[in-house]
């Protein structure tokens, strides 16, 4: 648009440089008239002549000026066109940014069988809290806190689910309480194919998702946090509400717009209509006669009056849909769609309560008002939109604490020896994954060598590191490469386009910014060493972050809205497109955070303060989420105590599960669990175990798995915590490791080590007190 009105500005300007040239060349020609006329008068008409002749002259002076003026607008009109070209020339770029060489999976599902036409373009979600209902046939389960929701064909079932925990396991196990159709779809069914009678999406935020039964006249508005069912009834339907549980009684409102239903298994429902509506009900299913409006479904925890009484009050009132808006840096709004009358009630879970600022946004909450849920308790919040805000994190290239001098010698030795053997030829690795670790190695190696002012070794590094990662961004690379799958939107490699199991499922966009963080670090740091490098691979750069990290609503964007992070959840997903029954997972948060943490670096190696900031923020909130859900303290009450007693980390986080033990090895490989929490080892790392006595913890329960051969790479994070709180045990066990993990070096830990300080007070619990944007943040 601003290069539009420009192009339109300079025409103007050219059309009024014309006029200009015309207007002066009638002047000359009134001129010159005018002194021949002059010189033809009588003698005693001299002075009159005279008078004329010097009237002609200034004419024709200002006719030379209008002519120079013209000359210069014109000149002026072709500098603004030129600038207004230019500018929507950066307009185009910024809208059609690089893109990878355009492909289509077979392998990856039709999304038109589950998106309404309406949104039927690329991109589309990948590792989204609703994904289950885009994949197979749509009937698996999704937590939507507080309710699990599973929709079926021509209906919804919803689940206020149980608990089973164990030593090694925690998850919500799903009973259809209630399911609610519409009774003339049973008739329609025996004329009805099913894909007449499915659900469609018709509509989804950052915070909710629509399912449409247009064949029903049902439309199930879930939004997370809602304490309420809702769905929207049109045309007259007549609606029924099964359940596998007996009903023991089914009561009424004087005005018929509240129904109380109580089962069997000791729950009570609530069922709020937004006109009055008659139920009449057998052993286990309610129906209605005809109806058109709002039903909204609530269980009632613990039974209690004022629990009753918190949602009679605000049953009017319900969010059709909710944005999250990364309004500055560390700060985030959810702005709902409101509908009905009253204000809005929603649930906030620990990690909402602890960031929620109430300086910053009119909400009450209710703190006696509380859901029980696999991520803690989540807690009644009254109002149409809330502020949360997070502390500042550092953002660094370098540590957090510095390194004192007399350290570098023995850095600098490890450094000339993993320089020396940096060879691109002995990289075997094809997969984006490990081939990303060995470069973001590499790199680390350039900002340690900055650190200890060893300079000498970074051109060798950046020699490699340019000879690594432009076979990459050329499409040269030889058995693997970047391509762009047309869709659903969003980079996929070659060999995970041929086989979905290739590159740890990055071709069915599992872990995108996991592999992708790495070669955003390696990026960052050769932009930072070789900055003119940086801008001839500015493009593929930021396509590469955009995977995973755009900001944009689907129009005009080639990716999703920010693939990976759940901006209710406050942390990252991965699975991508496989169907699973608990949900989407995440197993490394530390590799999570490396990938937001790589994009701020990026920002600050272009000089791209938007990008720093938003990186920077994504990066505080998926640590807080760290510590929130994976890191298990001691006597902590979140989880169930035999869980917390045998568990310092959780293995693998689904949203509807817990697991102690990882993809690749059991639980009681705890070296394992540990250090897939820690890998990569950044300066961002110093603020993800900020708290010293949980580190402590959590070396102390990893010794025992510490007794075998062959896990020197692993033994390698053991060693960086307990470096933390032990830093002269922790320097002796470094230096006799023999090995490495593929991402890690000598180098590394012992620039770990040595940054560590001896006074608590020259870091900082979160990093703010270092942070780039700390000023933003009082």
């Amino acid at each position: 648009m601003v290069a539009e009105e420009k192009v339109v500005e300079a025409e103007a300007v050219v059309t009024a440089a014309r006029a200009a040239r015309a207007e002066a060349k009638a002047v000359a020609e009134e001129a010159a008239a005018a002194v021949a006329k002059a010189a033809s008068e009588v003698a005693s008409e001299r002075v009159a002549a005279v008078a004329a002749a010097k009237a002609a002259s200034a004419k024709a002076a200002e006719a030379a000026l209008a002519e120079e003026l013209s000359a210069k607008a014109a000149e002026a009109a072709k500098a603004k066109a030129a600038e207004a070209a230019a500018a929507k020339k950066a307009a185009e770029a910024a809208a059609f940014p690089f893109v990878f060489p355009r492909v289509e999976s077979p392998f990856l599902p039709d999304p038109s069988t589950f998106f309404s036409s309406s949104l039927l373009s690329a991109p589309f979600p990948t590792n989204s809290f609703f994904q289950n209902f885009t994949l197979n046939n749509g009937d698996q389960a999704e937590y939507i806190h507080p309710y699990l929701i599973k929709p079926s064909l021509s209906s919804v079932s919803v689940s206020f689910p149980s608990r089973v925990a164990t030593s090694t396991s925690l998850y919500q196990v799903f009973n259809a309480h209630l399911t609610i159709s519409a009774i003339s779809s049973d008739n329609a069914a025996h004329g009805s194919s099913p894909e007449a009678l499915r659900y469609v999406i018709s509509s989804y935020s950052d915070l909710g998702v629509t399912l449409d039964f247009a064949a029903s006249n049902l439309k199930f508005v879930l939004v997370r946090g809602s304490p309420y069912l809702t769905c929207l009834v049109n045309c007259g339907t007549d609606v029924a509400i099964f359940t596998i549980h007996a009903i023991l009684s089914l009561s009424s409102n004087k005005s018929h717009t509240k129904h109380t239903l109580k089962l069997k298994n000791n729950q009570t429902w609530l069922v709020y209509t937004s006109s009055p509506i008659s139920f009449g009900h057998n052993l286990n299913a309610i129906t209605s006669g005809r109806f058109s409006g709002v039903i909204r479904i609530a269980y009632l925890p613990n039974s209690g009056s004022f629990n009753e009484e918190v949602l009679d009050k605000f049953s009017s009132s319900y969010a059709m849909s909710g944005d999250a808006v990364l309004t500055r840096p560390f700060c985030l709004e959810y702005k709902w769609e409101k509908r009905g009358w009253g204000d809005l009630l929603m649930l906030a879970h620990p990690l909402h309560v602890r960031l929620l600022s109430r300086e910053d946004c009119h909400v009450t909450v209710l703190e006696d008002f509380k859901y029980r849920s696999i991520d803690g308790d989540l807690v009644g919040v009254v109002g149409d939109s809330w502020v949360l805000r997070s502390n500042p994190v550092s953002v660094t290239w370098h540590s957090i604490r510095g390194i004192k001098e007399e350290s570098h010698n023995e850095i600098i030795q490890a450094l000339r020896r993993d320089v020396a053997s940096l060879n691109p030829v002995a990289i075997t690795a094809k997969s984006s994954y490990f081939y990303g670790k060995f470069i973001a190695r590499a790199a680390r190696l350039a900002l340690i060598a900055q650190e200890v002012c060893h300079l000498e070794v970074i051109p060798t590094i950046r020699k490699y590191l340019k000879s690594t990662i432009e076979p990459w961004l050329d499409g040269t690379f030889s058995g693997n490469g970047f391509l762009y799958d047309a869709k659903w939107g969003g980079i996929i490699t070659k060999l995970g386009l041929t086989n979905p199991g290739e590159d740890l499922g990055f071709g069915l966009y599992n872990a995108h910014h996991y592999h992708l963080g790495y070669f955003l670090y390696a990026i960052a740091v050769l932009a930072k060493i070789d900055p003119a490098w940086g801008r001839k691979y500015r493009p593929q750069a930021y396509s590469l972050m955009a995977d995973f990290m755009n900001l944009g609503r689907r129009s005009n964007s080639k990716y999703p809205r920010l693939r990976c992070f759940d901006l209710y959840k406050l942390h990252s997903w991965a699975g991508g497109l496989t169907e699973f029954s608990n949900g989407r997972n995440q197993e490394s948060t530390s590799e999570a955070v490396n990938a937001y943490y790589s994009a701020a670096l990026m920002g600050l190696a272009y000089g791209d303060t938007h990008l720093v900031a938003v990186g920077s923020t994504l990066t505080a909130m998926e640590i807080q989420a760290a510590q929130t859900w994976w890191h298990v303290r001691e006597g902590d009450n979140l989880y169930e105590e035999d869980f917390t007693r045998e568990n310092r980390v959780v293995g693998v986080l689904w949203a509807n599960k817990r697991d102690s033990g990882l993809w690749f090895v059991g639980a009681e490989r705890r070296d394992c669990r540990l250090g897939i929490q820690v890998l990569p080892l950044s300066p961002i790392t110093e603020v993800l175990f900020s708290n010293v006595q949980f580190a402590k913890q959590l070396v102390d329960w990893t010794y025992s798995a510490l007794n075998r051969e062959g896990i020197e790479g692993w033994r390698g994070f053991v060693c960086a915590l307990e470096g933390i709180f032990d830093q002269g045990s922790a320097l002796e066990k470094v230096r006799s490791l023999s090995g490495f993990d593929d991402g890690n070096s000598m180098s590394n830990l012992l620039w770990w080590i040595h940054s560590r300080g001896d006074d608590e007070e020259t870091g900082c619990k979160d990093g703010g007190k270092y942070c780039w944007f700390g000023h933003y943040c009082h």
